[in-house]
């Protein structure tokens, strides 16, 4: 092995869970503390583009950043035992729904990614919603409190830049909306 490719010396220590909650556990290996997700909890994020060039966009109050925060429509798959073994493209197309009244024709898998690989151990299977359909208002259930924007693609710098402005959070997964505009290439 090559030093590029050796494992550090944290790689084989002991895992040691400090404290598990229902959704989350806090995890030590070495010198390393981390979080991961609790019971095999897995997370479904969704791009929502309509046949005009909107994308579909949630805000909603996190708590652990103290104020409303602009994201893609996200939830949890196996997060309740009566859908503990539910695809999480099943998950996605659900959560869709519940946070912003639109149904997917189709869920395009995407890939798995991982948003804070130094401190969360968590990752996200992003899912393409095709062939939208407005079918209720959204807003999530059990008091998410959900706000649902409709943005065309073209504007979404504008937008985000605006919502930064009035103290939003933003969320890292748009930066998949800015990432051409940031390079200096046009979508």
């Amino acid at each position: 092995m090559n030093e590029l490719t050796q494992l550090p010396p944290d790689a084989d220590a002991p895992d040691e869970v400090m404290w598990q909650g229902k959704f989350i556990t806090a995890r030590t290996r070495g010198r390393w503390e981390y979080v991961s997700r609790a019971r095999g909890i897995r997370a479904a994020v969704i791009l929502a583009v309509d046949a005009e060039d909107h994308v579909i966009l949630v805000d909603q109050y996190r708590v652990p950043l103290g104020k409303r925060c602009i994201e893609l429509p996200a939830g949890l798959v196996g997060d309740h035992e009566d859908v503990a073994d539910e695809a999480a493209s099943v998950a996605a197309a659900r959560e869709l729904e519940e946070e912003t009244g639109y149904h997917a024709g189709r869920m395009e898998d995407l890939g798995e990614f991982y948003s804070s690989p130094g401190m969360v151990s968590e990752s996200f299977t992003l899912f393409r919603a095709h062939d939208l359909t407005k079918v209720g208002e959204g807003g999530g259930v059990d008091s998410e409190n959900i706000v649902v924007h409709r943005i065309p693609l073209a504007d979404i710098a504008h937008h985000i830049a605006l919502w930064r402005q009035a103290g939003y959070a933003i969320d890292v997964k748009l930066l998949l909306l800015l990432g051409a505009a940031m390079l200096g290439k046009h979508v």
